[in-house]
Formats: structure tokens, sequence, C-alpha cells
């Protein structure tokens, strides 16, 4: 179902819905049932370079839409079991869908056995909630090389200052992301008070692809962006794909500096490997006296009252090329500014300047292609 909803129709629907996390429907056999939902419009303007990034027939240079249109039913309890049913309308695409059983805690490690679709044990910045993204679009090095959603099965371990997640997983219920493979993520905690605390984290999946294909690319930061800057092309001669990532943040008070950098390595099939890399590195402020809590592994915003704001500065860049593949590279700054009007409504503005190169497969020649994007979101969530 694809349509559109003006971001004052949504500005009026946040005055309506309940100001807190999610919306309580009782209790059915024993598990206490919540209902939660998000819904995003989008606002892009392009000052285009060399590529037309809106690449639409009207020649317009902007795009504006619905980005997401995101409903769960949870479900916790009794005896630690857990479920979650989610689906993005927009988008049409399945989210989480679960069955969860956790045991131990209350001064205990906590493990949790999960069976069904959800993230991969990969990335900082894509495991942390999408309600909460410091900035609109993820960094292109998350975008191009965290493995998303899968069905599977997984093992968590928490201990509050450090933990771990192994994971097997095959295909997702939309059925368009082939490649069965593992995943694991450790993390650990030197420094965990109330408002500071030194995160660093280890991670790596490897999986078989789909039908030995593989292509690696990414948009400028710009969710719908119509256009790809950076592409690998198609690469026919790949068995597998291993990805290993690194990332650390620290939370100081208001402050949170948080980074990530990614190497994926394919395995090719009678040519030389092909390498591709890519990181970012970010800075948020919250003025005001805000902060952010921690737990499992995971950085927690708190909006407790209405009016906070959020500053932030991103550094992104993304490698393609190694050897005989051409597949260019991009650099980007993103300075952004977040304001939670309510609890449960976001608006959020950045400014993108890329810069990026790239190979003509046609003639060889290198293509130099710098564009700039103004984006906005109005963001409502319960």
């Amino acid at each position: 179902m694809k349509f559109l909803l003006p971001p004052i129709a949504l500005l009026a629907a946040a005055c309506l819905v309940p100001a807190h996390a999610e919306v309580p429907l009782g209790t059915v056999a024993g598990s206490d049932v919540a209902f939660e939902g998000m819904f995003q419009v989008d606002g892009y303007w392009f000052d285009n370079d060399v590529l037309d990034l809106d690449a639409r027939p009207d020649g317009r240079d902007r795009a504006t839409g619905v980005r997401r249109f995101e409903l769960a039913l949870k479900g916790s309890g009794p005896g630690g079991l857990g479920w979650v049913l989610g689906y993005d309308v927009y988008n049409e695409t399945y989210l989480d869908n679960n069955l969860t059983w956790s045991f131990g805690g209350d001064g205990a490690p906590k493990h949790t056995l999960l069976f069904g679709q959800s993230k991969q044990p990969n990335s900082l910045e894509e495991l942390s909630s999408s309600r909460n993204n410091d900035f609109i679009a993820k960094a292109a090095a998350t975008s191009t090389f965290a493995t998303g959603r899968r069905l599977g099965a997984s093992w968590g371990y928490d201990a509050e200052d450090h933990g771990a997640t192994v994971s097997w997983f095959g295909r997702n219920l939309d059925d368009d992301a082939g490649g069965a493979g593992y995943g694991a993520r450790g993390w650990w905690a030197p420094v965990r008070e109330d408002g500071r605390v030194l995160h660093l984290g280890l991670s790596h999946v490897d999986r078989d692809t789909e039908a030995d294909a593989l292509r690696l690319r990414a948009r400028p930061n710009a969710d719908m962006a119509a256009v790809r800057m950076v592409d690998s092309g198609a690469l026919a001669d790949v068995d597998r794909l291993a990805t290993t990532g690194v990332e650390a943040m620290w939370i100081s008070g208001p402050l949170k500096l948080q980074g990530e950098y990614f190497l994926a390595s394919a395995d090719r099939i009678g040519n030389p490997g092909y390498d591709a890399s890519g990181g970012y590195a970010s800075a948020l402020w919250t003025p005001g006296g805000g902060t952010w809590g921690y737990r499992g592994g995971l950085p927690r915003t708190s909006v407790a009252d209405a009016g906070l704001w959020q500053f932030g500065l991103r550094y992104d860049q993304l490698d393609l090329d190694d050897g005989a593949v051409r597949g260019g590279r991009m650099e980007a700054w993103t300075v952004g500014v977040n304001w939670y009007w309510r609890n449960n409504t976001k608006l959020m503005l950045n400014y993108v300047d890329v810069a990026s190169r790239r190979t003509d497969p046609a003639t060889g020649a290198r293509i130099d292609d710098d564009p700039s994007i103004l984006e906005a979101r109005v963001q409502l969530h319960w």
C-alpha cells in the first residue's frame, strides 16, 4: 500500500497519539500485549553536480514522501517468553518477527534465545533503534556492509558490562536477501556509569552469496536518492562474503562520540579476492543536561520531557575500489539537528556535503561528483 500524508497532517496526528513508547492492549494467555508504530515523512532537496540524484521525469530537484510506516505487536511473559510481529506497511516488508526466551538476570548474566527474523549481530548503528537515529540516513558504510534482518536463531549473553551474540541465519521473510551464514558480536564497557559510558565492540559476519553474485553500492546519505554514487557493479563469481566490524562509543553527559569501521572481503571464484571498506565517526551533543542510557551493548535515547534538542556532526567514507573492480570512493560530511517536539514526535534537519570519484566503465575516465543535499524528516512514534 503506497500513499502520501502531508507533514501537517502527521503533526496533527501527533497531538492525538498518547505520548509514551507503546500502547498497552491488555493480557492475552498470560502475555502482556502492546502496540507500537513509527511513521516518517521525508523531504530532500538536491544540489546536483554530475548525476541527477532525483532522476524524476518531471525534472524536479526534490523528493518528498513517506519513508517508513512500521507497525508492531509485542508480547512479554510468562516465564521469560517474548514475541514480536512487525511489518512496514508502506515499504511492504517484514520487520522483526520472532519468539524469544530469556532467563537469568537479577544480578546474574542474562541469556536470550531467539528464533525467527531479527537484525543480525553486526554494526552498532544498525542495531540501534531506528526511531532514535542520530541522523536521517545511516552512514554509507553501515547501509552497505551491515547484514539486516534475516530468519534464523541466535543466543545472546548480557552481563551488563560485557556481552556477546552468536547467530545463524538464512533468507528473510521477504525472500529477497539470500545467502545463509553466521554472525557474532562481542562488546565490553570498561566504563559504565550513569551518564558516562565507554563501549568497545567487535563483530564478524560470514555469509554465502545468492547464485555466486554480489553487488555493493551506496546512495549519497539520502534514502530517497534515485541513483547510487558508488557501485562495484555486478560480480558474478563471488562464493562468500566476510565482513568484520569494529565499534567504539564514548558517552559523557550530554556528549556522545561514536565510530565504526568495516572491512568486507569477497572470496571470488577464479579471480583475486575483492576487498571493500568504510566507516564513520560522529558526535552528538544534547544541551540542557540530557544524556543517554546504555543496555545490551547499545545506547538508549531517553526523552523524559518534550523539547529535547540534539546537534550532530558526522564524517563517513566508503571505498569500493580494489584491483580491477573500480566501484568508486565517497566521502560525506553531515550536519544535523533533532528536536523532540513531543515525547512521540521528532523533527530532523540535515545538510549533507558529498565528495565522490569513480571510473566510467565505458571510457575509463575519472568522474568527480560532489553534490550537496538538504534533508528534513517528520517522525511520529508510539
